[in-house]
């Protein structure tokens, strides 16, 4: 995002009464501790929406905004400039007016060097636009249509020169045949310009299966071989430092890899199969910044709950959801928010997917007898105040974690439950008494991720009635009223086009309920007779909206489809 200069985006801040001058002098000093972009952390802490944020900046700096979602891009002026130079430079070239003049949307709009840059290169004047993270991604998008048209052949030429070159004496020598690089730099590479989270090598009976998690949906991108499974496999291993020669145990680890200027970790886990070993790669961008609350796709009302939870200097936070379900990443952008100079967070994770700064993170090393629960000792005696636990996944970190919050510590922690009320039942089932879940929790929230609608290739439809019976159905089965409820009457989805690859869905947004754990919820907790309907019901009484509500409202304002609704609730 672009660095704007702090004294004028404070003085307008002020002016419209969005912040006070001490308080944004506070964040200014926190975001250049903790070397992030101050737009970033006026966005995350809820002072200020983002498309706001660009609306004042582009009318500060004299600019108008690119929106390239409402324009149809010149794909020949594209081309005219190489994507590698449009990603360094972080540029989109997307038409060219009447008189010559090239329309360019910039990350930027000021960065002079690029402007004349620019202008030399195409031979006249150059009108900038301030360009959204989006319209950046539109235009690459268009480089990146081409790169798909020409990976598969890309490919298969390589497939071919591999199994021309004779067998050579180990994995090793064969990994390091330029067609084997070359194949797993490509699949990697695209991958990456595909918004592809994981990459899945499956051995079949006569060929190697690879296939895509895009937006949470696995898609088959191309089959080989199965000859060229072993040096592709090797291949692997050598870049994350894993055992070559090992094909019957699992092996876990680690690489990096460059696309242009983006540094990508990636995660590593092969395991024997019948017909051969199996990897998947899971795809982590390095520079990840924590999303904001509404980023994620939480509404005001549940955000205040949540902020409410997590002022308590004590207590336990708890995230759940499926595997998935994007719960890490709720509680990477908690510490974010959490994340200041006077209060000192230590974590125990596996794996540490994100570095944050100034947040001492520990890996779970099982050989090294680094456990979630030995690890979680070990924290206790280092003083902190902030405690996150990857997940509680046994009785004896449960019992640790509790007994932390319960002394002073605010902790924060995942586990593995379908819905928020559902982690009461989990707790106790892990040897947690009803009166200690009671007293030690602040806050329980519940999510899943759903596919965005692509905002460019949007459009309405009236529901057919079949569809709004099954919704009627999901609402009496959760016990709300469906006579009385208010279903929408107009539904989105995303007729498809070459930026979403067809599929009329682009990233992914999170769907959520939060409990509230005040004392109505804790009498019903530490009842004898606890009855989990009775949770339920009191917490909607208290204000709780269900995942399936959520959805529902998330449906009306055209971010997700009935479709992503029923599959990520009835998983």
């Amino acid at each position: 995002m672009i660095t704007f200069p702090s004294a004028k985006l404070k003085e307008i801040l002020v002016k419209q009464g969005l912040i006070d001058a001490v308080v944004f002098d506070s964040l200014e000093k926190e975001a250049q501790r903790k070397r992030q972009n101050l737009n970033d952390v006026l966005i995350s802490q809820g002072i200020i929406r983002k498309d706001y944020l660009y609306l004042i900046i582009a009318k500060s700096l004299g600019v108008p905004q690119a929106n390239l979602g409402a324009v149809k891009i010149d794909e020949k002026i594209l081309h005219s400039l190489p994507e590698e130079v449009a990603r360094r430079r972080k540029v989109i070239v997307f038409s060219r007016e009447s008189d010559g003049t090239i329309q360019a949307a910039m990350e930027d709009p000021t960065d002079l060097e690029t402007v004349d840059f620019l202008q030399l290169k195409f031979g006249g004047l150059v009108k900038p636009y301030l360009a959204t993270d989006e319209d950046l991604n539109r235009g690459f998008s268009l480089y990146e249509a081409k790169l798909t048209k020409d990976f598969k052949k890309i490919i298969e030429d390589s497939i071919k020169e591999s199994l021309k070159i004779k067998a050579k004496g180990s994995l090793e020598e064969a990994a390091a045949d330029l067609p084997v690089v070359a194949i797993v730099d490509n699949l990697l590479a695209y991958a990456y310009s595909s918004r592809a989270s994981d990459i899945h090598f499956e051995v079949l009976d006569d060929a190697i299966l690879i296939r895509y998690r895009v937006d949470g949906v696995l898609h088959e991108v191309i089959r080989m071989p199965k000859e060229i499974n072993p040096p592709i496999v090797a291949r692997i291993k050598i870049l994350s430092n894993l055992r070559v020669d090992e094909h019957t145990h699992p092996q876990d680890g680690r690489f990096r890899y460059k696309v242009g200027d983006e540094i990508v970790d990636i995660r590593v886990s092969v395991i024997p199969t019948f017909y051969g070993e199996k990897v998947e790669l899971r795809l982590l961008a390095a520079a990840q910044k924590p999303l904001s609350f509404t980023e994620l796709g939480m509404f005001d009302n549940m955000i205040k709950v949540l902020k409410k939870s997590l002022k308590k200097s004590y207590g336990m936070v708890l995230i759940c959801g499926p595997t998935g379900s994007g719960k890490t990443t709720t509680l990477y952008s908690i510490m974010n928010l959490l994340n200041s100079s006077e209060v000192n967070i230590v974590t125990i994770e596996d794996p540490i997917e994100y570095d944050m700064r100034y947040v001492n993170q520990v890996q779970v090393n099982v050989t090294a007898g680094i456990t979630f629960a030995n690890g979680l000792r070990s924290i206790l005696r280092q003083d902190p105040n902030i405690i996150m636990v990857g997940e509680i996944r046994d009785k004896e970190t449960a019992n640790i974690a509790v007994q932390a919050a319960l002394t002073g510590h605010l902790m924060l922690s995942s586990l593995h439950t379908n819905d928020a009320p559902t982690a009461i039942p989990r707790l106790v089932d892990m040897g947690i008494p009803p009166f200690l879940g009671a007293a030690v929790l602040n806050a329980i929230s519940a999510q899943r991720l759903a596919r965005r609608v692509h905002i460019d290739c949007i459009e309405s439809y009236a529901p057919e009635p079949g569809v709004i019976v099954t919704i009627k159905k999901t609402l009496k089965e959760i016990g709300i009223d469906p006579e009385t409820y208010p279903i929408p009457k107009t539904f989105y989805h995303g007729r498809g086009c070459r930026t979403c690859n067809g599929s009329g869905y682009y990233g992914r947004v999170g769907l959520f309920e939060i409990l509230e754990v005040n004392e109505p919820i804790r009498k019903v907790i530490t009842d004898p007779g606890f009855n989990l309907d009775a949770l339920r019901k009191l917490a909607r009484e208290q204000g709780m909206v269900t995942l399936f509500e959520d959805g529902l409202k998330k449906i009306q304002q055209g971010m997700t489809t009935v479709d992503e609704l029923f599959r990520v609730t009835r998983e």
